[in-house]
């Protein structure tokens, strides 16, 4: 029977597998699906015009493709309102479904710093519409990340500095102990309606003082403990 990994049996070429560098190292990490979660600082709630009380968390994914390493992206087509969301990553070593909250850390393999790039004018569009967000989320590029650090080396942050700068200037400023739910409640619920599986990534949510960034402009984001991630859009 032949193997179902083998690519002399696949019809065409399987794509390359998005992989996400680990920092200090020459090895990858898998990355399988990216789920993020929505709305997650208080204060990012309210400028989008939500109740920040601790409602039920809601997610949505990305595809693996829309992960970026490297230092540049490309101004994305069919927008004119793209903003800037930097998070924390987590990478998911081992997966399950109904996971309990205090066995979430140990799915844990390493955390990263990540920027959910968005289309908002598109995604205010769906919106009014009542439409899905991969249009405005889950495009080319629309996921750059940094390098992981394993949980080993860091440990499981709860606190620390997630900031964003934009041409020099601070844009996002917040702690990691502002969040809502917390990574192992995100990986709790997150498991009730979907089997977690080793290579998935979460995007834990965003701190107020998301805006629309140009060509040219230079982010640099920042969580302590992680480390920076730079970027240029062209």
């Amino acid at each position: 029977m032949p193997d179902s990994h083998d690519t002399a049996h696949w019809v065409i070429t399987p794509p390359p597998q998005p992989g996400l560098s680990v920092r200090g190292t020459d090895a990858r990490f898998p990355v399988g699906r990216i789920f993020c979660i929505g709305r997650n600082y208080a204060a990012h709630a309210v400028e989008m015009g939500h109740d920040p009380d601790r409602e039920p968390p809601f997610f949505f994914l990305k595809s693996a493709d829309s992960i970026l390493t490297g230092a540049t992206m490309p101004y994305p087509a069919a927008t004119s309102d793209l903003h800037h969301e930097v998070e924390l990553v987590v990478a998911l070593s081992k997966g399950g479904r109904d996971i309990p909250e205090s066995a979430a850390p140990d799915h844990v393999w390493g955390y990263g710093i990540g920027l959910d790039m968005t289309r908002r004018d598109l995604q205010s569009e769906a919106k009014k519409l009542g439409r899905p967000w991969e249009i405005a989320k889950s495009f080319e590029n629309s996921a750059p990340c940094g390098p992981l650090v394993p949980v080993a080396l860091i440990g499981h942050p709860v606190s620390g500095a997630i900031t964003l700068d934009v041409n020099g200037k601070r844009r996002q400023e917040g702690d990691l102990n502002q969040m809502i739910w917390k990574v192992p409640e995100i990986i709790a619920v997150l498991s009730r309606f979907f089997t977690l599986r080793p290579g998935d990534i979460i995007m834990t949510g965003t701190p107020a003082g998301v805006g629309a960034v140009g060509r040219g402009d230079l982010l640099v984001a920042h969580i302590d403990g992680i480390g920076d991630l730079t970027l240029r859009l062209a």
